[in-house]
């Protein structure tokens, strides 16, 4: 037998144990590939060629992936002009009032606050607690106390202050009121301001 007897006939065996391998079958019960080409070598007539039992064993089908189930999110507190709060502080300049809220809920007010004067307006927006000070004091407005300070935008926080003269852009409480702020709140919940 010549050597390109030999390689086309290794070719054909090579393509035969292929095709076993991808049936689930072995290289006995595969089809012989394609049929004999001229001059091609032939399966080994002790070979047998037939074709793959129906009766091979089916890998069992993997189960589905259960689901995690994810915990809802609550929705942001009803009841204030805030809907972007889910944890965090409410401020409604028009109205005068804040509120604290937790998972979605209002866990504290309305309480009365001011906010700030003409040309010191109060930012209004999405911020987030950025730190906080038990005892504030203020270096622009000369040293200044701000008791219970709870920062939301850099220069202005929640702190005990004046319910009846307008800040110069800080929400004023009551102290009990700014006492319940600075214990509640932490850093990274929400404040949302409205007008």
């Amino acid at each position: 037998m010549g050597i390109k007897k030999i390689v086309v006939g290794i070719a054909a065996l090579a393509a035969t144990a292929v095709l076993a391998a991808c049936s689930g079958g072995s290289i006995d019960s595969a089809p012989a590939a394609g049929g004999a080409q001229p001059g091609a070598a032939s399966v080994p007539a002790s070979a047998p060629a037939s074709t793959p039992s129906s009766e091979a064993p089916v890998p069992p089908a993997k189960p589905a992936a259960k689901p995690i189930a994810e915990k809802p999110k609550p929705a942001p507190a009803a009841g204030i002009p805030c809907a972007n709060v889910v944890t965090g502080a409410c401020v409604d300049i028009s109205s005068k009032q804040s509120w604290l809220v937790q998972d979605g809920k209002v866990v504290y007010g309305p309480v009365p606050m001011t906010s700030g004067r003409k040309g010191h307006a109060t930012p209004t927006g999405t911020f987030h607690v950025l730190s906080k000070e038990k005892m504030h004091l203020s270096k622009q407005f000369d040293m200044a106390p701000m008791p219970n300070s709870v920062f939301f935008y850099p220069g202005d926080a929640f702190h005990t202050g004046s319910l009846k003269v307008p800040s110069h852009g800080c929400i004023h409480l009551s102290k009990a009121a700014s006492q319940k702020f600075f214990s509640t709140l932490n850093i990274g919940d929400t404040v949302q301001v409205v007008s």
